[in-house]
């Protein structure tokens, strides 16, 4: 798959109908790829998997789409003035009052994930404390 702005579809007249398909698909973006190999799947699903691993080898399903571009213009747009300083001076303070409660609910469940790492290994320690302490009975069960 190459992106959408290298696929000459007007250039077709010297490709083979996969390379007439593939810029076809490369002009309609990745939904097309997707739904193709999911068709492919339905219909006949060598065809399928073997678009799946054309999408995986060409690496494009994997990179970074214009839309992620568009978030991050957006933002920037966004951390611009708008002319009214108390407005300005607003979104500057709840927007770090949100990443502030961000960062503490990030801190939160990194340590909630440590307490429940910490009870299982508890938990597997004592049983195995119980195990070494009576063997009779793990013997007799």
């Amino acid at each position: 798959m190459t992106p959408a702005a290298t696929a000459h579809p007007a250039n077709t007249q010297h490709m083979s109908w996969i390379g007439k398909s593939e810029a076809w698909l490369d002009s309609k973006g990745k939904g097309a790829w997707i739904a193709a190999m999911v068709l492919g799947f339905v219909f006949f699903w060598p065809v399928g998997l073997a678009l799946l691993f054309y999408m995986i080898w060409s690496k494009d399903m994997f990179k970074k789409s214009r839309s992620h571009g568009c978030g991050r213009s957006r933002r920037m747009h966004m951390m611009s003035t708008s002319g009214n300083s108390a407005f300005d001076s607003y979104r500057d303070e709840t927007l770090r009052r949100l990443e502030d409660e961000q960062r503490s609910f990030e801190d939160f469940l990194q340590r909630l994930r440590e307490a429940k790492d910490k009870a299982e290994f508890d938990d597997f320690m004592d049983e195995r404390a119980k195990a070494a302490a009576d063997p009779k009975e793990t013997e007799d069960a």
